[in-house]
């Protein structure tokens, strides 16, 4: 049959991510840092990880819950400043193209707010699992094998795994099976009809001719005869099984017969030599013979129709039958 390919899906990537280290930049000789620097330090990381996720409440409570935001991270710089530490941005998230001070991403070759870095259909955070990379997307599994792997042409679902192509289309290697049976091909591969996949034993049993003997599939040397075909060893006389050695046969009823029991079944065999009679004939009593085998029981003379007499089933010329019966 057909070759069969099989390849694999894409792998999914994993988001690498790391924590910025505050470096202390003294404007003036540094005093002993204080519980409440340290403390400052932390918020600022977990507001600015949390910046992002308040912005969507801003829309649904309709209060500037984003300038806030920007403020009290405003006012705590200055805080910070002034008790000489300096928070230096970790990057530039790529998606809302603002300083990262807290947590960073890294991804597709970016920095990204965790929260930002999302799949690009259902917008379902992806910084603690795997994910699917496409034309410079991130996609969640779900969403990358709708969008972009191979459909199987039996279920219509998406390939997430092994692909199997055959028949210019692909399929789950699991869908890919006889249209008869249901058996999944071995290595014998299948046959295609209209379509559709089939194993070589039910390709034959729906498609081959069948032989006019034996009925079943012929798949190599046959004889075409009758209207039909039929396999070599098939085509003998319908009475006694004897192949036609000859190469002749004779028909009745679209079934093949030697000569002698194409007569046989004709009922034009001699009562006389008991052979078929294919020429002259004389009709008597019921039987057919051979004009030179219509004779006289007793004396072998020939008889001629109308001129004999019939004793118990025999025949005598009149001579005789006088001679022996009167």
């Amino acid at each position: 049959g057909p070759d069969i390919g099989v390849d694999t899906t894409a792998s999914p990537l994993s988001a690498m991510s790391s924590t910025p280290v505050c470096v202390p930049k003294p404007l003036l000789p540094l005093p002993p840092r204080t519980e409440a620097a340290w403390q400052l330090d932390e918020l600022l990381a977990d507001l600015g990880h949390t910046q992002s996720k308040l912005a969507a409440a801003e829309q649904g409570a309709g209060v500037p819950t984003k300038s806030s935001l920007d403020n009290m991270l405003d006012s705590l710089s200055r805080d910070l400043q002034e008790l000489g530490i300096m928070a230096a941005p970790a990057g530039v998230c790529a998606a809302c193209r603002k300083p990262i001070t807290g947590k960073v991403l890294t991804a597709l070759g970016k920095t990204w707010h965790p929260e930002h870095f999302t799949c690009a259909r259902c917008r379902r955070e992806l910084d603690k699992g795997p994910f699917f990379e496409q034309g410079g997307q991130a996609f969640c599994e779900e969403d990358y094998h709708q969008a972009f792997s191979p459909r199987c042409a039996y279920c219509a679902g998406p390939i997430r795994e092994k692909v199997l192509t055959a028949m210019e289309q692909t399929w789950h290697p699991e869908h890919f099976f006889c249209a008869h049976c249901g058996k999944v091909f071995g290595d014998e591969g299948f046959l295609e009809r209209s379509g559709k996949p089939y194993c070589h034993q039910d390709f034959l049993a729906l498609f081959a001719p069948k032989c006019q003997g034996c009925e079943r599939p012929v798949t190599d040397n046959y004889l075409s005869a009758l209207q039909g075909v039929w396999h070599t060893e098939c085509f003998v006389c319908t009475e006694c099984l004897t192949g036609f050695t000859g190469g002749s046969f004779f028909e009745l009823e679209g079934r093949p017969y030697c000569e002698l029991h194409f007569h046989q079944r004709q009922g034009t065999i001699c009562h006389g030599c008991g052979h078929p009679v294919t020429g002259r004939c004389i009709t008597a009593m019921g039987r057919r013979y051979h004009p030179e085998h219509f004779v006289c029981t007793y004396c072998l003379g020939r008889l001629h129709k109308g001129t004999f007499c019939e004793r118990g089933d025999k025949m005598y010329c009149q001579p005789c039958h006088d001679k022996l019966f009167v």
